[in-house]
C-alpha cells in the first residue's frame, strides 16, 4: 500500500467517525452533498443512446445506498445551448429525468420548474444525444427542489415525518438560512441534504460542510 493508498483510507475512516459523532450527538445537523447537472435514465432510452443490450457502468458509488455515478455521459440540447458529456446517475429508472441548476436552464434556454425529483407533469422536454442515437423526451427537466434524505431513526429524534419541510441554516461569511428544505424519510436513506451548485455557491458551501436543520413550527 502506496503512501496516497494510506491518505485515502485514513481520510474516509475520519470522515465516517465524524459522521457517526455527529449523527449521535447532534441528529440535527446534516451533510451536505452538492449536486451538478446530472440525469437519471430508463433502461429504454440507456439503450437507444449507447446500444441495444447496453448496461451503465459503476465509475463511483453515491452516498445514497445504491446510487452511482456512471461512466457514461450524454449530450445535452436545449434551444438556444448545449452541455457535453453530462453524467448519468445508476440504476435506471422507471421515468428518464434530467436535473440542472437555474443558471444552467437559462443557458441552454429551457424553462425548467423547480420540482420534486420524480414530479415530471408540467416539466419541459429535450433532447439527448449519445454515441449511437439520439432521444428527444416530450418531459423531465427540472431544476430539482432542495431536500434532505433522512433515515427512520433520525427523523424520530427530531419530530420529522416524510414529506416535512424544514429550514436548514449555513455557517460563514454567507451565512443563510434555506427554507422549504423537503425531508425524504426512508429506512433506505443515508442522511443527506442536497442543494444544487447555484444554491451552494450562493452561499459559500462545500462538499461534505455540515448544516444545522430548523424544524418549521
Amino acid at each position: 500500500m502506496n503512501e496516497n493508498e494510506k491518505k485515502v483510507i485514513e481520510e474516509i475512516i475520519i470522515n465516517t467517525v465524524k459522521k457517526l459523532l455527529v449523527e449521535r450527538d447532534c441528529p440535527n445537523r446534516v451533510v451536505l452533498g452538492i449536486s451538478n447537472k446530472h440525469m437519471h435514465l430508463t433502461q429504454e432510452d440507456i439503450e437507444t443512446l449507447f446500444g441495444k443490450g447496453h448496461t451503465l457502468t459503476n465509475l463511483k458509488d453515491l452516498k445514497q445506498p445504491g446510487q452511482y455515478a456512471a461512466k457514461e455521459t450524454v449530450k445535452v440540447i436545449g434551444p438556444k445551448g448545449s452541455f457535453d458529456k453530462v453524467r448519468i446517475l445508476g440504476p435506471a429508472r422507471p421515468e428518464s429525468q434530467i436535473e440542472i441548476s437555474l443558471t444552467d436552464a437559462r443557458t441552454i434556454g429551457v424553462d425548467a420548474p423547480i420540482h420534486e425529483s420524480g414530479k415530471l407533469e408540467g416539466t419541459p422536454g429535450i433532447i439527448l444525444e449519445g454515441p449511437c442515437g439520439r432521444i428527444e423526451l416530450k418531459k423531465g427537466v427540472m431544476v430539482a427542489l432542495r431536500h434532505i434524505h433522512m433515515p427512520l431513526d433520525i427523523a424520530e429524534k427530531l419530530n420529522i415525518k416524510d414529506k416535512d419541510y424544514v429550514s436548514v441554516e449555513t455557517e460563514g461569511i454567507r451565512k443563510t438560512i434555506f427554507c422549504n428544505v423537503l425531508a425524504r424519510v426512508s429506512e433506505k436513506f443515508d442522511y443527506e441534504m442536497h442543494l444544487d451548485t447555484d444554491e451552494a455557491n450562493a452561499a459559500g458551501l462545500n462538499n461534505n460542510d455540515y448544516l444545522k436543520i430548523i424544524p418549521n413550527r
